[in-house]
């Protein structure tokens, strides 16, 4: 990750935007050029808490700097207001932690929880001014993030005693996907692919693009050859004849299985018969997920554990 520093007499508003993506694997920051490998998730939530104080605070909470003393102390709450699993706690005390090094944060219940209607999640005693200052980014990203783990919890219930595990996807907010995954690991789901770099996806438009299952096949290996990666290998089929195919080239790792009805991807489990790690996918949904996951499949990919979920009812309020 390139981070691109941005002039100071830049007067183009949209160009010095610190939020603004630029081609490649660049994002544009205020300061120096820095080059970052590997972020962990504490870096990145560093990065991340820091840029969108800079998106809502820029030059100040004005209302909050006209209105309140600077010294004035208060303690605030989490309150929830509906009922399902709390995540980003964690983020809350860190966002606030960043304004005011001598905050104290009471945390009243852990992530993953269940939580419902008037519950208090945790305390967090600060200036009124920094309580403010944090308090949407804080909301914002917990009310998301406890909606993917309310979602990802039924998902995880739903297959309960089976063998079959849940899988997210890489359908995230951009930029926000370390946190969207979190929250559906604290859901009881499973982490996939972190991005296009971490595996090998060879899915239908790539099949189409190249001619064959097996061409696509063939020429991937010749790129972890030539490129001297060892990356696992998931190859998507939409129907037994494709499946056929792959089962006669070979060379990969996962058959995903994409938009089978039930009883197809039955007869698809026993003739793969054990030899790849199969995988269903295609419109799944809370409704129909235990039937897939009684076939045997090894996993099941669900888009929906982050983008069609709602987020979960939470409000900020100073104790009085």
């Amino acid at each position: 990750m390139h981070l691109v520093e941005v002039s100071d007499d830049c007067r183009a508003p949209f160009f010095c935007s610190p939020l603004i993506s630029v081609p490649g694997d660049c994002i544009l920051v205020s300061g120096k050029i820095s080059k970052i490998l590997d972020m962990t998730y504490q870096q990145q939530l560093e990065r991340f808490i820091q840029l969108g104080i800079e998106e809502d605070v820029r030059d100040g909470d004005h209302t909050s700097l006209a209105c309140i003393p600077a010294e004035k102390i208060e303690t605030a709450r989490l309150l929830v207001k509906d009922n399902g699993v709390i995540a980003g706690i964690d983020v809350a005390k860190a966002v606030f932690s960043h304004l005011d090094g001598d905050v104290k944060f009471n945390q009243l219940v852990e992530d993953g929880a269940d939580v419902e209607y008037g519950d208090i999640a945790f305390e967090v005693t600060s200036t009124a001014q920094n309580l403010l200052k944090g308090e949407r980014l804080v909301l914002n990203t917990m009310q998301r993030m406890s909606g993917i783990a309310t979602q990802a919890s039924r998902f995880a219930v739903e297959v309960e005693g089976l063998k079959t595990k849940i899988l997210d996807t890489r359908k995230t907010t951009p930029l926000l996907r370390f946190l969207e995954k979190k929250a559906v690991e604290i859901g009881g789901c499973t982490n996939y692919r972190d991005g296009l770099y971490d595996r090998i996806m060879i899915k239908d438009n790539h099949v189409d693009a190249c001619g064959s299952i097996s061409e696509a096949i063939k020429k991937t290996h010749a790129y972890l050859k030539a490129n001297n990666k060892s990356l696992e290998i998931t190859l998507e089929v939409r129907n037994l004849v494709e499946l056929y195919e792959a089962l006669e080239v070979g060379g990969i790792d996962r058959i995903m299985l994409d938009n089978f009805e039930v009883p197809i991807l039955a007869e698809a489990i026993a003739v793969i018969n054990g030899r790849f790690e199969t995988e269903a996918s295609g419109g799944i949904n809370l409704q129909t997920v235990r039937r897939y996951a009684k076939t045997g499949v090894d996993y099941i990919s669900v888009g929906a554990l982050t983008h069609s979920i709602r987020s979960l009812d939470l409000s900020l309020k100073i104790k009085r």
